[in-house]
């Protein structure tokens, strides 16, 4: 699979964000006439209030889908898009595109953490993804604790508290979320 584009790599905590990942199979001959569709539909959608990013990714070939992504601030944002007046028109000016959805997942919060890219396999179960953050968050919190809390004694309590709630996310999304999911991965999804 190739990214055509990709804007908001970064995934967060649960702050009620909703990632929707939809699947299309195109048939072949109709890849440029999908794409621009695609694109047109994408970047309409980027226009609603309440819309975060999106992100649009090749098919590697033969039977495998296309997926379009789009990331909303909350449930209400998405569900204003997807009944939309303008998401309408776009599917029905679609005629000629000969493309299928196939798949479609609603993600929210913790889960963009666990959903494995391309794939449409649910998320595990909520409780196996509170041991996997509490796993990864754990070793971040005593080292915390050990060298980054006794250097912002110094500081006012609501800046050390933002710089500490800084670094905890970075690296909760960056280095032990994807380290741990990767680790648990067969425990995690079976």
């Amino acid at each position: 699979m190739t990214a055509v584009s990709l804007e908001h790599t970064t995934v967060p905590a649960d702050t009620g964000e909703v990632t929707l990942l939809i699947a299309r199979r195109v048939e072949p001959g109709y890849e440029a006439a999908f794409e621009r569709w695609a694109r047109g539909i994408l970047e309409s959608a980027a226009a609603f209030p309440g819309h975060l990013g999106y992100g649009l990714f090749r098919s590697s070939g033969g039977d495998a889908p296309w997926f379009l992504v789009h990331r909303f601030r909350d449930e209400a944002a998405c569900r204003a898009w997807q009944e939309s007046p303008e998401r309408a028109a776009w599917f029905a000016g679609c005629e000629g595109h000969h493309h299928t959805e196939i798949a479609r997942r609603t993600l929210t919060g913790m889960e963009t953490w666990f959903a494995k890219p391309g794939s449409t396999r649910p998320a595990p179960p909520r409780w196996k993804m509170a041991i996997s953050a509490t796993l990864a968050i754990y070793p971040i919190s005593v080292l915390g604790s050990l060298f980054l809390v006794p250097r912002l004694t110094g500081l006012p309590l609501l800046l050390s508290s933002a710089v500490i709630a800084c670094v905890f996310n970075v690296l909760m999304t960056y280095v032990a979320m994807p380290a741990v999911s990767r680790v648990l991965r067969g425990w995690l999804t079976p």
